[in-house]
């Protein structure tokens, strides 16, 4: 089911120099997805105030509460014509895995002997039940001024085809297939000039990645990974396990050139 989100009825919420939107996401399990979707999708600014924060918070498999905080921003900086702003935000976000990096241990009951899952976690009968853990999310964003006659319908659209696809070529000093597109806003200055901001995420490629027995030779940071599990016999404990058969690498986004977004961007101004 694709992902589908909407503002809950008791959105927004306004107090002195601030702002709270809530809304509800369906149709996603991977944090990192639901973040970037609401990043790209929703208005970077409300009433006169600047969003600073979205926080979601799982509430079922697949379903999350989103909170999107606007404050008012005064000493924000104003790119100027040659003069672009940077910004960045390392915060960490979290990821579901089935499969651990590791099994440190296992202690198995007097007698026993602990069954041997191949790195699989919270292994029940009917599942996997995995665990949450922290994954680092790099954001970054890039504010230009662009002469008024570069920005025209064809440039508009070229954002927003663009956005949502990861990086097919080098760019702000990561691989291809590590940054992706999270849109842009801008603002004309009268009829002159205009502002625009960039917005990127960056997840990082790996290489030889180990699922149980299995080994994944790469993924981009943006490809999506998931295991198929089946149920085998363990000899040692002379039990029914259930282990990871195969690993799946999944393109879930498109690619493009990011050249004609900014970096190298002909048309910027000098």
């Amino acid at each position: 089911m694709a992902i589908q989100f909407g503002e809950r009825d008791t959105s927004p919420e306004f107090g002195q120099d601030s702002a709270t939107t809530r809304y509800w996401v369906t149709g996603e399990t991977d944090e990192t997805v639901v973040l970037s979707t609401l990043t790209a999708a929703l208005p970077i600014a409300l009433g006169g105030l600047t969003r600073t924060n979205i926080r979601i918070e799982p509430i079922s498999d697949g379903a999350w509460d989103a909170e999107i905080t606007y404050n008012l921003v005064s000493n924000a900086p104003t790119a100027q014509p040659g003069q672009p702003t940077f910004s960045f935000d390392t915060g960490g976000g979290t990821q579901h895995i089935t499969q651990s990096l590791l099994t440190v241990s296992s202690t198995p009951a007097p007698g026993l002997t602990a069954p041997d899952f191949k790195g699989a976690i919270g292994v029940t009968k009917d599942s996997i039940e995995g665990v949450d853990i922290v994954v680092p999310v790099y954001q970054f964003t890039e504010t230009h001024v662009l002469k008024p006659e570069l920005v025209d319908d064809t440039y508009k659209r070229l954002l927003m085809t663009t956005t949502g696809r990861f990086n097919t070529d080098n760019f702000a000093g990561f691989l291809a297939g590590e940054v992706l597109f999270l849109g842009a806003s801008g603002t004309q200055r009268g009829d002159g000039d205009w502002e625009i901001t960039f917005r990127f995420a960056a997840s990082e490629n790996a290489d030889s990645l180990q699922v149980g027995d299995i080994t994944v030779v790469s993924k981009f940071g943006w490809d999506y990974l998931w295991t198929r599990y089946e149920e085998a016999v363990d000899a040692a404990s002379n039990t029914i396990v259930k282990r990871p058969v195969a690993a799946y690498v999944e393109r879930v986004y498109n690619g493009a050139t990011f050249a004609n977004l900014v970096a190298g961007m002909p048309q910027l101004i000098d």
